[in-house]
């Protein structure tokens, strides 16, 4: 597995494992611990520095996994969570990374599991929102009446410290 680090960092290290394998002082197992890395990887960067020169060092990308929606479909995506979910046939207005999943199937044709689609919307900057649970029966004036007065009067009050 490669060693983690900017190309620049790879390529010092693989320079100081050339230069001590040009002194002719140390065996390639002693160059390998001293880098920090294994002897096959100082006998790769070897042949390629022998066959062509510092070019051989360079260090190649790692890209990694291709991703399995492209950036135009991840715009679209986050187009169409804004519409709501209701706009695409559920019964409730709330998102849930089982419901995107879905959806990203069936507008994308890109299987995804639910908890990997939690990952996915953070890297497109958006955060999990739960909605508040209130009784349908709530009457917002009631209460803020009942926090004026009868609140007030029940509520206990700090005395400080003070002999009673």
């Amino acid at each position: 597995m490669r060693r983690k680090g900017s190309a620049q960092e790879l390529l010092a290290r693989r320079r100081r494992a050339i230069s001590l394998f040009e002194q002719r002082e140390f065996s390639l197992s002693v160059i390998a611990r001293l880098v920090g890395c294994s002897p096959s990887s100082v006998v790769r960067w070897r042949d390629r520095w022998l066959a062509d020169g510092e070019r051989g060092l360079a260090v190649g990308a790692s890209p990694g996994r291709p991703q399995k929606m492209s950036k135009r479909q991840k715009a679209q995506l986050l187009r169409d969570l804004l519409k709501g979910p209701m706009a695409f046939g559920w019964q409730t207005d709330v998102w849930t990374t089982k419901r995107i999943a879905a959806l990203i199937q069936d507008r994308f044709s890109v299987s995804y599991h639910y908890t990997h689609v939690a990952r996915l919307l953070h890297a497109l900057d958006w955060s999990p929102q739960k909605p508040e649970r209130r009784a349908l029966e709530r009457n917002e004036q009631a209460i803020q009446e009942w926090k004026a007065g009868e609140w007030k009067r029940i509520k206990k009050t700090p005395r400080g410290w003070a002999p009673t």
